[in-house]
């Protein structure tokens, strides 16, 4: 029945052609070679059966991410073993279970982070990856929030030090690693500028509690953030790169922390003088890989992340949604910077 047998990260992907009525199938979105969004391809393979301590879930939303298009396309540090599946975090619901499974039941609205797979309509986990959310997340907010938040609380918990009233400068703050930067920071003290390329991401990240916004279109970065930040401005949180880089680390007061965290537009050059003459420090943010060599830390700020938002003290924003099968469409608008906020994959086939 089967013409392709692959693993991908240790997990095997059964391509079915013309497999038996009495087989469990699904629908997932396969890379076969690393290159182009536009390759995607939809496929029907196998559903893993439901072993001891799993459970099938029907996935509700995926997440998508910029990392994701990255990864697709061989950009990305890190490179996936072909064939492969995209889509690491999704809400689902439970709709089968092992008989030994005591964390979830039949029915349950869950979170849970995939790691791989989640651009599919179902998918197959052991209990322990498998998180209740909160009532007051929708499943794009809920399938959308991990990435963004974690890398925000891992950049101000663990990387740079903030203290409840500093000024913070927020790149590329209307995307969804931004804003939820803006979010965060916020709910710790911290008086944020928002700096964005259009009105709707700059009104985005003043809802989400930024003080003032900067549009990096038509404003001098540097001048505009120590004008607003009456020339103290403590941290930088930069998602972004570019060339907008190096104005964000002039704008920094002497002894300022500036927060690498992406290089969405380009990987930046930054003038070692100015760090070493104002006492200014740089420190890189790399959640991910942090991540995969601190599992159970990590599952510790997952969960105190979904507590502040369960109290209603964070806010993932209501993500744009795409039908699955357009995921390279959702690819290449978030590539071109054409989203405010998240966007989620909602199955369609």
């Amino acid at each position: 029945m089967c013409s392709d047998d692959a693993y991908m990260y240790g997990t095997r992907v059964t391509l079915a052609t013309g497999a038996s009525s009495t087989v469990a199938m699904m629908k997932t979105l396969l890379v076969e070679a690393l290159g182009s969004v536009d390759d995607l391809k939809i496929v029907e393979m196998e559903t893993p059966k439901v072993g001891a301590g799993h459970v099938k879930i029907e996935i509700l939303a995926c997440g998508l991410n910029y990392v994701d298009a990255l990864m697709i396309e061989g950009k990305y540090q890190i490179k996936p073993p072909v064939p492969y599946r995209p889509g690491s975090e999704v809400v689902g619901r439970v709709v089968e279970v092992a008989s030994d499974v005591t964390r979830a039941k039949v029915g349950d609205r869950v979170f849970a982070p995939v790691g791989i797979g989640g651009f599919s309509n179902e998918a197959v986990l052991h209990e322990s990856r498998v998180i209740p959310i909160p009532a007051n997340l929708t499943d794009g907010q809920g399938a959308t929030f991990m990435q963004s938040y974690l890398t925000a609380w891992f950049a101000f918990n663990f990387r740079a030090s903030l203290v409840k009233g500093d000024t913070m400068l927020v790149l590329g703050a209307g995307g969804g690693v931004g804003l939820a930067g803006v979010d965060l920071a916020v709910s710790m003290g911290v008086r944020v500028i928002a700096a964005a390329s259009s009105e709707e991401k700059r009104q985005l990240a003043l809802n989400h509690g930024a003080f003032a916004v900067i549009d990096t279109t038509t404003e001098d970065v540097k001048v505009r953030a120590r004008e607003l930040a009456d020339n103290q401005l403590d941290l930088v949180y930069d998602p972004v790169g570019g060339e907008l880089a190096e104005q964000a680390l002039r704008a920094l007061a002497p002894g300022g922390q500036y927060m690498v965290v992406g290089f969405v537009g380009g990987i930046p050059r930054l003038p070692a003088n100015h760090i070493l003459l104002t006492n200014r420090t740089v420190v890189g943010v790399d959640w991910g890989a942090w991540m995969a060599r601190n599992q159970l830390e990590n599952s510790k700020i997952l969960m105190e992340v979904l507590d502040e938002i369960s109290q209603g003290k964070l806010h993932p924003v209501e993500p744009v949604t795409y039908p699955m099968s357009s995921a390279a469409q959702a690819l290449h608008d978030m590539q071109d910077r054409k989203i405010a906020g998240k966007v989620a994959l909602i199955p369609d086939f």
